[in-house]
């Protein structure tokens, strides 16, 4: 009787379309079709313009999600140092990624391990010398740290501990690696890279080593895995053929890893997300204007701040956090231990505040990819503030197919300032000392004679394991120069998060959607 029933509307179908065509071609066009010319999206009878499909967006390894908002940047309490450098200002910072911890020993040992493998011709002698973090950090002519210079970055107990003795520019360095490791074994896994390529690469490839955008500017080849070349792989040229070569817009590669701007490490640090323990985060709610209720530190803490926990249970009283209470006091007392770690702690150690992020408050202070100027609050966007921008383009001195450098990345020379001359949005590729510091502002950092501030400066952020609590708030600021490390500073990545501010879910929208209204008549 259904069969009957499917032939009966069929045929009823046809005879009002006044067509002899057989059912299957009335089903709807499974294409998606451009908006502007009408042509089918990856359509081999349309020349095929391929175009991914929005899925959802995974954090890539190690990273945490963290939904921007608006918060006043800055001070929250008494400028006891009196710097005068961290003046209150509400700012907002989109959503983007952070790791979940600190940078831990491991993990820089791990790149370390990538370098004396894929650069072991002596030639390369400098690129693994510049990359071992100093040591010697640990180093005082009036205490006993001799241990910790030879083997708090060597020994197994040490693993997860956070890595110190990094400069602002080895931190750099690691992020760029991180990304082309996490994209060429990405590529492996969906068997658009052979695994002979990493094998070949291990075995002294030297400049011939998978970076990111060589790689998306055909500047490194590769050989194709198997699925790349199978009539499975959905990524197909005009001809309809597999297409080997991966882009960016396919949506199989991750963005950069770098280090966090100032904005989005204090943001984050505070978890506002979790500001009302009340009120649990949903897209069916609104948020409140949580930046009132301003916070000392990166954990919240039953509607108040302190450095001990206060909820009733077991860990009533603990410290929240790794840090100098006082003169000689770096852990406590025998058999009551305060903070229980006399120098850093694992990477996991302590509770992790709103957006479940570890030790944005103590443990070791961090690097951001800020350069430091005392009122860069004062002229700095309020979207996304940054100072530290030096705008570069491909160098194509040499031609194409020769654009890398001995390190396999592509060379990089500053745009000239001439070219820029018609432009409205920006007239300078070095904006590192924008309206403070160049010669429009007046203002000279005289380095080494009456400041220590040079365009070198970059900022730090968050308290250490040898910091009073003053430091441990995240509106206080530091500054080192780039090439320069301690054993009290180390660093954490951040990644840029492309889509809706909500989420990572391929249902998260950008702006409010309300349903359609018909015109009354």
């Amino acid at each position: 009787m259904q069969v009957l029933t499917g032939v009966r509307n069929c045929v009823l179908l046809l005879a009002t379309a006044g067509s002899m065509a057989s059912c299957k071609f009335m089903k709807k066009d499974k294409h998606e079709k451009s908006a502007v010319t009408g042509w089918n999206y990856n359509d081999k009878t349309q020349g095929n313009f391929f175009v991914a499909t929005p899925k959802d967006i995974k954090a890539a390894p190690g990273l945490v999600f963290v939904q921007g908002g608006t918060f006043t940047m800055g001070a929250n309490q008494e400028d006891v140092m009196n710097d005068w450098n961290n003046i209150p200002r509400r700012v907002t910072v989109n959503s983007f990624f952070i790791d979940k911890t600190e940078v831990a020993n491991v993990h820089y040992r791990e790149y370390l391990y990538w370098l004396e493998n894929v650069f072991s011709d002596p030639q390369y002698a400098k690129v693994l010398e510049n990359a071992r973090p100093d040591t010697l950090v640990w180093r005082s002519e009036l205490a006993y740290n001799e241990p910790y210079v030879e083997l708090y970055f060597r020994h197994p107990a040490y693993n997860y501990y956070p890595v110190v003795g990094v400069s602002w520019k080895q931190a750099n360095d690691f992020c760029i690696w991180r990304t082309d490791r996490v994209n060429e074994l990405e590529l492996k896994n969906k068997g658009f890279i052979n695994p002979n390529n990493i094998k070949t690469e291990m075995n002294g490839g030297g400049q011939e080593n998978f970076n990111t955008r060589s790689y998306l500017m055909g500047e490194y080849q590769v050989q194709p895995g198997k699925y790349a070349t199978s009539k499975n792989n959905p990524l197909r040229d005009a001809q309809g053929r597999p297409r080997t070569q991966v882009k960016f817009e396919d949506g199989i590669l991750f963005g950069d890893y770098r280090l966090p701007t100032e904005a989005e490490w204090e943001y984050a640090a505070y978890g506002y997300i979790m500001q009302n323990p009340q009120r649990k985060p949903s897209a069916k709610k609104r948020g409140e204007e949580v930046i009132a209720n301003r916070q000392i530190y990166a954990w919240q803490n039953d509607g108040f701040d302190n450095l001990r926990a206060t909820r009733q249970g077991s860990f009533q009283g603990a410290f929240l956090a790794n840090f100098k209470r006082g003169n000689g006091d770096n852990m406590g007392i025998a058999g009551g231990l305060n903070d229980n770690a006399a120098i850093p702690a694992p990477v996991t150690s302590y509770a992790p505040n709103g957006f479940g992020i570890y030790n944005m408050s103590g443990n070791v202070s961090e690097w951001v990819a800020d350069v430091y100027r005392p009122l860069t609050n004062l002229v700095a966007d309020d979207f996304n503030p940054f100072r530290g921008n030096d705008f570069k383009q491909v160098d194509l001195s040499k031609g194409e197919g020769n654009l890398r450098d001995s390190l396999g990345r592509i060379r990089m020379i500053p745009e000239s300032d001439s070219a820029l001359k018609n432009r409205r949005n920006y007239q300078h590729a070095y904006a590192i000392n924008y309206l403070d510091g160049d010669s429009s502002s007046n203002v000279n950092y005289g380095y080494g004679f009456t400041t220590l501030i040079s365009d070198k400066s970059r900022v730090v952020k968050g308290g250490s394991w040898n910091d009073r609590p003053y430091w441990l708030s995240p509106g206080t600021r530091r500054f080192l120069e780039e090439d320069q490390s301690s054993n009290t500073i180390g660093f954490r990545c951040a990644m840029t998060h492309f889509g809706a501010p909500e989420g990572t879910s391929r249902k998260a929208k950008t702006g409010n959607f309300f349903p359609a209204r018909r015109a009354k008549r």
